[in-house]
């Protein structure tokens, strides 16, 4: 794990800043930090934090991420909605991958990110938590205050009515329909994606029972806007935050990194936990490079939660 340290922003940035080098000089005349115990001081200086988690969260849930350390795609590109909207085939595609893929999202338990998270939210630090993750892992971690900035995996949608069902009654049907194919071994991908290397004409994927409509799981894909209600509740929580931490996100697209911006005109701090490199990396007052489980679990600790 190593800390970064940046100059960018003014006010509350400044100041994080001056202290990150007070502490590394030994002017406080305080023993040497770990990163993780400088994450925790960080956190005990902001009662009232705004967090944004990415993948990186749940890969010790054995939830794989999307990105390298060097911020390229691991895999291939998610599905983006027009495709997946307009193509019937290429809705096989996705929906063969997602009925092996799915289970493992399904029974991913939290992990020590996950707990650490929602101690500091019990602790009154975490004035909101926004995920960009899909597993409703904060949820069963304890997090009461989690806006799914990206929805939840574990829901389908009618693109057509609007009706609501649970996934568990679509991956009924894929299984009884499509007996076979969710055996054997495959590529796990993010987000309950799988590899499938096999012909899928006779794939069948079931349609809204209320309308026949086509069927989509209840999450933002790669090209469709996020819903504006959870912006504005996510901004809105930013409004009331002294600061802002980032957990195993990269930050790549927008829909995260507009967080951070806004954070920024805002004069708060951003401290980052990630493997590798972020898109704000020049814009941190803090980054801790390692493991989101191993470093919240200790930051946590050190900040008495």
């Amino acid at each position: 794990m190593r800390i970064l340290e940046h100059t960018g922003g003014q006010n509350l940035v400044e100041r994080e800043r001056r202290l990150l080098a007070a502490r590394a000089e030994g002017e406080d005349r305080k023993a040497p930090v770990s990163p993780a115990e400088a994450l925790g001081e960080f956190i005990a200086r902001h009662r009232r934090l705004l967090v944004l988690t990415g993948a990186g969260c749940s890969t010790g849930s054995g939830i794989p991420d999307y990105r390298a350390a060097d911020g390229t795609w691991k895999h291939r590109r998610p599905m983006p909605f027009a495709e997946f909207a307009t193509s019937a085939a290429a809705r096989r595609r996705y929906w063969a991958g997602s009925l092996r893929g799915w289970p493992r999202v399904r029974d991913a338990a939290p992990n020590a990110a996950h707990r650490a998270l929602a101690r500091l939210e019990a602790g009154g630090r975490v004035t909101r938590l926004v995920t960009q993750n899909v597993d409703g892992l904060h949820q069963r971690a304890g997090s009461r205050r989690a806006v799914d900035l990206h929805g939840r995996l574990d829901a389908v949608e009618c693109l057509d009515c609007g009706a609501c069902v649970p996934r568990a009654d679509v991956q009924a049907l894929l299984e009884r329909w499509n007996a076979g194919l969710a055996d054997g071994e495959a590529e796990a991908r993010p987000d309950g994606d799988s590899g499938v290397e096999r012909e899928l004409e006779g794939f069948r994927v079931p349609d809204c029972r209320d309308c026949g409509g086509v069927l989509k799981p209840a999450v933002v894909f790669f090209g469709e806007n996020v819903p504006r209600a959870r912006v504005d509740e996510a901004m809105a929580a930013l409004v009331r935050a002294d600061a802002l931490l980032v957990v195993g996100s990269s930050l790549m697209v927008f829909s995260g990194f507009r967080f951070v911006l806004a954070a920024e005109r805002a004069g708060l701090p951003v401290a980052a936990v990630n493997r590798g490199r972020t898109r704000a990396d020049d814009r941190l007052a803090l980054k801790v490079d390692g493991d989101c489980a191993a470093v919240l679990a200790e930051a946590a600790a050190a900040a008495g939660c």
